[in-house]
């Protein structure tokens, strides 16, 4: 192979990954999550069709189905598995424990049991973090930087995600001392988040919390809705929310973790064991604020808040 071939390019060779999702997947380059790792992998010289195949699957919102479709995954003599969420990542971690696992976007991957340690994960997982557990507190805060005298905020939590209910935990930790009540909600399908708008009117929340969850992500339209029909302020973990209609964001990006999860593949391709590849956490966080979401609600948001946004919607 001459030295100016890259890797991913020797004849003849084609890798095969798999990606676990629970949220939907379709036309994957335009996803604005799932597309920034597919460009990754572009970037670095795997093109789907011509030395890559990429199998995707989906629960389709339905973390239940994640471990079947974590073992079809298995069988299909992968060279890498991907995963998207804590969920996936533990689905995966029970399917094979040979078989390489980039995890992407877990939340609290020691915690969780995803790995011994950030920087020596062991086992045959290793991945990005989004660092959701411990973003709870500062999601609570920022919200409170706009609704000063709200004293019940709400969490839509799902139950089955681990890395949410240690989530639900912090914040309700930040919260013990401000006065606040926090009313965490219970939502494992779409139906389940309208019941749980539902019973948010019934205990009379004033604001919202939604951490980072695929099924959240999925159903972002329905809740932004549901929030502006209440009259909610509220707080997503993604831009998307804020593009949507939603008040205001805060979290690492999704995209810049898909992104960087390619290279973790690509390491991995090129021999580098999962278990010695540190597991990274993002060091930078957007905030984003709908000024025209604020106004329908009569909020004024500080200028301390805009100042540090990076992204405004007038």
């Amino acid at each position: 192979m001459s030295p100016h071939t890259s890797f991913a390019q020797q004849v003849g060779k084609i890798w095969r990954i798999g990606f676990l999702a629970q949220r939907h997947v379709d036309f994957v380059d335009a996803d604005y999550i799932y597309g920034s790792f597919t460009r990754g992998m572009r970037e670095l010289g795997y093109v789907a069709g011509k030395n890559l195949v990429i199998e995707w699957r989906s629960a389709e919102g339905k973390s239940e189905r994640l471990p079947k479709l974590a073992v079809e995954l298995v069988q299909l003599k992968l060279d890498v598995l991907a995963t998207q969420g804590t969920p996936a990542a533990l689905a995966a971690q029970k399917a094979t424990t040979t078989i390489p696992i980039v995890m992407i976007s877990v939340g609290d991957p020691i915690s969780t049991g995803l790995v011994k340690s950030l920087a020596r994960p062991g086992g045959n997982s290793t991945g990005l973090s989004n660092m959701v557990a411990e973003l709870g507190p500062k999601m609570l805060e920022t919200l409170r930087g706009v609704t000063p005298k709200v004293s019940h905020v709400a969490v839509l939590v799902n139950p089955s995600n681990t890395a949410v209910n240690i989530f639900l935990q912090n914040v309700q930790a930040a919260a013990q001392h401000t006065g606040v009540t926090i009313q965490p909600v219970e939502a494992r399908t779409p139906q389940e988040i309208a019941d749980g708008f539902a019973a948010m009117a019934r205990q009379n929340a004033g604001a919202l919390i939604v951490p980072l969850e695929q099924l959240f992500v999925q159903q972002t339209a329905q809740i932004v809705e549901l929030a502006a029909k209440q009259r909610l302020p509220s707080i997503g973990a993604v831009a998307e929310y804020v593009e949507a209609g939603g008040l205001m964001s805060y979290g690492a990006s999704p995209r810049e973790i898909n992104r960087r999860a390619a290279t973790y593949v690509d390491k991995i391709l090129k021999g580098v064991q999962p278990g010695d590849l540190p597991v990274e956490q993002p060091n930078t966080f957007e905030l984003a604020v709908n000024l025209k979401t604020a106004k329908a609600l009569n909020i004024n948001v500080p200028q301390s808040i805009l100042t540090r946004a990076t992204e405004v919607i007038e």
